[in-house]
């Protein structure tokens, strides 16, 4: 069995697969940082019995260690972290190389390995992050707040406000306050998504340009989105699948 693990900063998705070429079955749990290692070993008995090779993206430091030693002690399988050393195909046109994430390094090896080298890659996450690779160099980033941490911040701070889902109304134009701000969040976004990515296109000349979007928050937006997208929810675990492969662990 090898194991791909993508811990961000809202969720942890651990992906499992027999062949090490496809993922067969996908788990998320919610990432918390104070939840101890048994807490984790506990629940991650109850879905992995063997493994292989373990590659892990990871944006939450605290939690490295946890999911290192538990693969180390039950499987004896010194985890794979995306990062330095880790050859990636990628190259990164960046002010500080050591700030671009893993999670855009694994999305980045997917789209461009999958798709095509040159393409636009929107990850709806804790943040929605734009990243733009040529010719399987990445030349650029938009980070923008995500779904759930725009409604989170605007019911914190306006008290009158209701709780909502994180679904889109019927209308754009709402006459109650969980409809106004369903269709400020999920049409917003999108027209958000949908601007960005002409101005990307604008900037780089490539009117043609491919576009993945993917992330936790993807299935929500995407219907919304008038610009041609193409959606892979599970786009990062393909991506550390290719790097535990090339990385020949």
């Amino acid at each position: 069995m090898k194991i791909a693990i993508d811990i961000g900063n809202t969720t942890i998705t651990i992906g499992l697969s027999q062949t090490g070429e496809t993922i067969e079955k996908i788990y998320r749990i919610n990432t918390e940082k104070n939840k101890s290692s048994d807490e984790y070993s506990i629940f991650m008995n109850s879905l992995i019995s063997s493994c292989e090779g373990l590659i892990i993206s990871s944006v939450v430091p605290e939690l490295n260690e946890v999911f290192r030693d538990y693969f180390l002690d039950r499987f004896n399988i010194e985890a794979l972290f995306v990062g330095t050393g880790v050859k990636t195909g990628i190259k990164i046109n960046s002010d500080n190389p050591k700030e671009v994430g893993a999670d855009l390094i694994s999305n980045s090896v997917a789209a461009t390995n999958i798709y095509d080298e040159t393409c636009l890659i929107i990850d709806l996450g804790t943040a929605t992050t734009f990243t733009f690779l040529e010719n399987k160099v990445l030349k650029g980033v938009i980070i923008s707040t995500g779904l759930t941490t725009s409604r989170n911040a605007l019911i914190s701070k306006t008290s009158l406000l209701p709780q909502v889902e994180l679904q889109a109304p019927k209308k754009v134009l709402g006459t109650n306050s969980v409809d106004c701000i369903k269709s400020g969040l999920i049409f917003g976004h999108a027209s958000m998504i949908d601007g960005l990515i002409r101005r990307v296109k604008k900037e780089t000349n490539k009117q043609d340009l491919k576009v993945i979007i993917t992330g936790g928050h993807s299935k929500i937006v995407f219907p919304y989105c008038e610009e041609l997208i193409i959606i892979d929810e599970t786009l990062i675990l393909k991506g550390l699948l290719i790097l535990l492969k090339k990385n020949n662990r």
